[in-house]
């Protein structure tokens, strides 16, 4: 039995985190936060929250996002900017790679050209940002920006940044696929890196 954690905002949430437990089948642990993982920096801070839970884990499959480059609040300025948000995910990436097998970035995924908070050339470009940083640690990148963007029509629902159903499947299966395709490098006699263990007194 394999444990695996997904972390994620709502495309996981209530996307394929729905769907890829059962694609991995009973060979699999799935745990996931019951609750969107958010920005960045609300993610680095979920890794207390989440620990315990997330305990004996040896994939981590993980995104973020499109909550750091949405313009939610109209005023021409990203949620969060590019130096906070490589620094978020670069910290993110450090703690995960410590503590667990592998790890594994999902690329943010596009948005319907109707969207009026976020914008596809500010989602590549966080992905371009963060993608060769992240390789250079060692994650693993499932590139699902590259797959929804051939069809946002398709893929993509009416909210205009959510995905639609058949957005959910092909992402599932892509997660499922990568997820599989990790677990098989991990090899039988691999230990699991071992978790820091929070006292009482820790902040919270």
């Amino acid at each position: 039995m394999i444990k695996v954690t997904l972390i994620g905002d709502s495309i996981r949430g209530i996307g394929y985190g729905k769907v890829v437990p059962k694609l991995l089948g009973e060979g699999f642990e799935v745990f996931q936060p019951n609750e969107n993982c958010r920005f960045a920096k609300y993610t680095l801070r979920g890794l207390f929250d989440w620990e315990k839970d997330m305990r004996g884990s040896r994939i981590v499959h993980w995104n973020n996002g499109l909550w750091d480059v949405c313009d939610i609040l109209g005023d021409g300025k990203l949620f969060t900017s590019d130096e906070e948000y490589v620094s978020n995910m670069l910290r993110v990436a450090d703690i995960l790679l410590k503590r667990y097998d592998k790890v594994i970035f999902a690329t943010t995924t596009p948005v319907s050209l109707k969207n009026i908070y976020n914008k596809n050339e500010n989602i590549k470009r966080f992905n371009d940002l963060i993608v060769p940083r992240l390789q250079e640690k060692g994650v693993i990148i499932n590139d699902l920006y590259s797959t929804v963007i051939t069809d946002l029509d398709r893929f993509i629902c009416s909210d205009t940044i959510h995905l639609s159903e058949d957005g959910i499947e092909v992402c599932s299966k892509q997660v499922a696929d990568i997820i599989l395709k990790t677990a098989k490098e991990l090899g039988d006699g691999s230990e699991t890196k071992a978790v820091t263990v929070h006292t009482d007194g820790a902040p919270v």
